[in-house]
């Protein structure tokens, strides 16, 4: 018996930073994002020698261990033992003897949600063999919990929704807990005029999110107002991009895109850079009509909005800084698991 699942990455479109603890139990957040063709990909093959194997393709990383209840959680594969440790502490209570296999199409720090995306696509694994009682609001909290609380990794909430649910969605964070998934139905043709000038460009850098959220929760929590002000227009923004994308508006985008950079830009040091600048400088210079680094900031993939043919000229200019422009398309399927 062979167990896979693939989850979608992500493109936050609006709302970015709003979805981070505290500022979305204190006011509530809005995030407006699209899933695309680029996946976390996971596979279990159940062994019967009472061993665990994890092995992390990508990244070169494998690991043996004797079936336990639970892993010791240090700086290896953590995100693995954390997803096996709660399986087991929540579901079977009793050792499993696997391997398990990951690959990710995009590298840690790229701003796609490829962390949040990699533990939905192992959890949607799990639930898979083990026929686990996981709808996609309790798959998605459950990935959320995982990171957050039981690995007290910084972040967001957007990233396991979008994962678990896929396609281009309106998501809603209230001051309990409550998260509303809300997906918008966009005419075909309105979508992939969307998906035509819109670049997604890779800077070839990486980035430790969690330092980047610290300061922005810290900015919260001692009501910078700067900060939290900046945040207020990055919600507004999520409103402002779903009615302009339902509406087929897109040309409003690239200005909405610029209104939420500057204002991104202003809820904590090290969102921009140098570099970034400067890219974003050179695609507005060449036809882009606005952009935003995708995630929490400091490196990874940016976007850029390029109505008609601008992609081409902002693609060409953009060549100087030796990133790479990515080929993609939405999806609107998210979670997806089989057994063979």
């Amino acid at each position: 018996m062979i167990v896979r699942s693939k989850a979608p990455l992500r493109i936050g479109l609006a709302g970015g930073g709003s979805d981070v603890t505290p500022y979305s139990d204190m006011y509530g957040g809005a995030i407006l994002n699209a899933t695309i063709n680029m996946y976390a990909y996971a596979t279990i093959v159940p062994r019967d020698d009472g061993k665990i194997i994890l092995n992390s393709v990508d990244n070169g990383e494998k690991y043996e261990f004797p079936a336990v209840e639970s892993l010791e959680i240090d700086e290896n594969l953590i995100l693995l033992k954390g997803i096996y440790n709660r399986v087991v502490s929540e579901f079977t209570r009793h050792p499993l003897s696997f391997e398990l296999s990951t690959y990710v199409d995009a590298p840690p720090g790229s701003g796609l949600g490829t962390s949040s995306t990699l533990v939905v696509a192992i959890l949607g694994a799990f639930a898979e063999w083990l026929n686990l009682p996981l709808g996609e609001y309790d798959l998605a909290r459950m990935a959320y919990e995982i990171e957050r609380v039981d690995l007290q990794m910084a972040g967001g909430k957007q990233d396991q929704y979008a994962a678990t649910f896929g396609g281009v969605n309106f998501m809603e964070f209230f001051a309990d807990e409550k998260v509303i998934v809300n997906p918008l139905r966009i005419r075909y043709r309105y979508l992939n005029e969307l998906a035509h000038n819109l670049i997604l460009y890779y800077t070839k850098t990486s980035r430790l999110s969690s330092n980047i959220i610290e300061q922005q929760r810290e900015n919260v929590l001692k009501n910078d107002a700067t900060s939290v002000e900046a945040t207020h227009k990055i919600k507004e923004q999520a409103v402002m991009m779903k009615e302009a994308i339902l509406k087929g508006e897109l040309d409003k985008i690239g200005e909405i895109l610029n209104f939420g950079w500057e204002n991104k830009k202003l809820m904590a040091q090290g969102i921009s850079n140098p570099l970034i600048d400067s890219i974003y400088e050179a695609a507005i210079l060449n036809g882009a009509l606005g952009g935003k680094i995708s995630g929490a900031g400091g490196g990874g993939f940016m976007i850029f909005y390029c109505p008609n043919n601008a992609r081409y000229k902002v693609v060409k200019a953009l060549a100087e800084f030796g990133g790479i422009p990515h080929r993609y398309e939405f999806t609107n399927t998210g979670l997806t698991s089989w057994s063979i």
